[in-house]
């Protein structure tokens, strides 16, 4: 039998095939462990028009699992919208922890505002109002703040994933990580150009893009995990 240097792929198993797998694996595995703020801001951010901005509840999932792996106190948000995953966050870390939330528009985090009060967890928050870059520079102001973080969540502008990217290595602790979110963009990171809707298209080459650099960085070991529409794990390394 002559042997091939062509790769073999099955197809998986299981792969979300369709929507009620979908709906089997938040029904039986996601929504009864979701605290009660979580399921009350899910629900009222579904009836905004721009929804489909929010952290889908299974990648907040794995994100709360991972706060807890790395005893996340100091964290950073790139990305806010109405605030599920930052919700998410500040209900996992200890009371004295802290997260510095950075979205342009304090108008959607407001949406979220008030059930974080009612949860008790509000003062773990620093909202910035701000684009990220700018704020990310000052924090490296202060040499003290290299290294000083435990865990980063960015679900912000694609194109800004590899500058979020340089700086958050140098703001991440050795063994801390960092979760960027839409990385597969939709599936169209596997489709010919011509077959991408035009207003999909800087999305999917900021996605390709992004996803190649991270596979070549030595300073993170990295997983692609297809949740949501696709979330990479990053551990810093060095």
């Amino acid at each position: 039998m002559g042997s091939t240097n062509e790769e073999i792929i099955k197809p998986h198993a299981v792969l979300l095939q369709s929507k009620e797998l979908y709906k089997y694996i938040l029904q039986t595995s996601v929504y009864p462990r979701e605290a009660a703020p979580l399921k009350e801001l899910r629900e009222a951010t579904a009836t905004h028009h721009m929804s489909f901005y929010a952290t889908a509840p299974d990648a907040g999932q794995l994100v709360a699992l991972l706060l807890k792996m790395v005893n996340a106190k100091q964290t950073i948000e790139i990305g806010v919208y109405t605030g599920y995953s930052l919700l998410l966050a500040a209900l996992t870390i200890p009371d004295d922890g802290k997260i510095t939330a950075i979205d342009i528009n304090r108008t959607t985090y407001e949406m979220g505002l008030p059930i974080m009060k009612k949860a008790g967890v509000e003062h773990k928050i620093n909202f910035i109002e701000s684009p990220a870059l700018p704020v990310l520079d000052k924090l490296l102001e202060d040499k003290e703040k290299e290294g000083s973080i435990d865990f980063a969540f960015v679900d912000a502008d694609k194109g800004n994933y590899k500058n979020y990217h340089e700086r958050l290595m140098k703001l991440i602790k050795i063994g801390g990580i960092v979760v960027y979110d839409n990385t597969l963009w939709g599936g169209t990171v596997v489709l010919p150009e011509d077959d991408v809707p035009e207003f999909e298209r800087e999305g999917r080459k900021s996605a390709l893009e992004f996803n190649q650099k991270i596979s070549a960085d030595p300073r993170v070991e990295i997983c692609l995990a297809p949740l949501g529409d696709g979330i990479t794990i990053c551990r810093r390394i060095s």
